[in-house]
């Protein structure tokens, strides 16, 4: 029992480190896409020091969620690959150990990572959605032009769509506009100007106007089925801040700005399409299921880190990398048809762990018999490819 708890406590000592290294490198990763619209921020819209590092903050949930329980494969799978490669399994197994006593501080490992995947996932998550849109708004509502993208659809505000193709930051103007507004359903116009500017009104903080210059209105009646052009000089749009902004309490969020609590009331609404009720009810179970995959995906490292046949650690972290696409792929299948209705939503969202975890006791009974688990084929490939060069 003492040689079992000094071996367990190497073992979990031993995963802390690359678990560490892996999530810092893979967490930059996600970071990376994220960093290129916080720079467009501080760039071009003045965002103070303050605000970057909040913006930064709120984005951390929406990533660290995932990367966890990357990571904790990650630590697992090379922790064994090395005590493989070093002969130590050997030599525990001559102590007396089989392979499920060291099964122990992988399960630890893998609960605590849960743990922290589970708080990202369930709080963190809409808590760091919802703040980060409303930062980015606030910035709008201070007179940055933040929410007018280049060469985007912008629909934000009901019934309003706008087109800029650029964006000229230095000149405050932006060139070649399109606007349609329907929010007068007996009224619709649609307006098209060269060029525009935005500015704030010191009366009415809680909205912007867009002023055209040199530009056509046309303009639809629906009940006398009419159509009218009118050119102009300038002409002014007029479009509330408040509504572009992220929801107060209180206004309705999307689904991934939700709380547990508020998903669960909005699944019980009774003017929801069966679309958007699979989406909502998936979108709830997706905060359990991807915490759930540190279990899911570090039982299936285990027995790929010990079989012989990948203890070079280039086919084990090649075949770790397959395994993460794997599982986001099953979840990306999941998604696409729960939300379809081709299988029912709760079980799209848990395949990925029923089918890898499956895959992976699989994989640790026949390791732990000292049988083959019938992927040795892959190494065997591997190593000829590598010969033949």
């Amino acid at each position: 029992m003492k040689l079992d708890s000094i071996i367990n406590r190497y073992i979990f000592r031993s995963m802390i480190p690359p678990f560490l290294i892996n999530l810092g490198f893979l967490s930059f990763i996600f970071l990376l896409a994220q960093i290129l619209e916080i720079t467009n921020l501080v760039v071009n819209y003045n965002v103070s020091l303050t605000s970057l590092f909040l913006l930064v903050v709120y984005s951390m949930p929406e990533f660290l969620k995932f990367t966890i329980p990357m990571s904790v494969m990650m630590g697992v799978l090379l922790t064994f690959l090395k005590m493989a490669s070093d002969k130590e399994i050997i030599a525990v197994k001559a102590g007396g150990c089989s392979i499920y006593h060291l099964t122990a501080p992988v399960i630890l490992f893998c609960f605590l990572g849960f743990s922290m995947a589970f708080f990202m996932s369930v709080y963190g998550f809409a808590w760091g959605k919802f703040e980060y849109n409303r930062l980015v708004h606030a910035v709008m509502a201070k007179g940055a032009d933040a929410a007018i993208k280049e060469r985007v659809f912008n629909d934000t505000v009901p019934g309003v769509v706008f087109y800029v193709n650029q964006v000229d930051v230095k000149n405050k103007q932006m060139n070649e506009v399109f606007i349609e507004d329907s929010r007068n359903e007996k009224n619709k116009s649609t307006v098209v100007a060269p060029r525009a500017r935005r500015y704030t009104n010191p009366d009415n903080p809680d909205s912007f106007t867009l002023r055209l210059y040199d530009g056509m209105i046309v303009k639809v009646d629906p009940d006398e089925l009419s159509v009218n052009t009118i050119r102009f000089d300038t002409y002014d749009v007029t479009i509330p801040i408040e509504k572009t902004a992220s929801p107060a309490p209180g206004d309705k969020k999307a689904q991934d700005e939700m709380t547990v609590a508020e998903l669960k009331a909005y699944i019980r609404a009774d003017d929801l399409t069966e679309e958007k009720r699979n989406a909502a009810v998936m979108e709830l179970h997706e905060k359990f299921s991807i915490p759930f995959a540190c279990f899911t995906l570090g039982l299936l490292a285990m027995p790929m880190g010990l079989k012989s046949a990948f203890s070079r650690k280039s086919s084990g972290l090649g075949l770790g990398l397959v395994c993460f696409l794997g599982y986001y792929a099953l979840m990306g299948f999941g998604w696409s048809g729960g939300k379809s209705g081709l299988f029912p939503p709760v079980f799209g969202m848990w395949m990925p762990n029923i089918i890898m975890g499956g895959f992976g006791l699989y994989m640790l009974l026949r390791t732990a018999k000292e049988k083959p688990i019938g992927l040795e084929f892959i190494a065997n490939y591997y190593r000829a490819f590598r010969t033949s060069k």
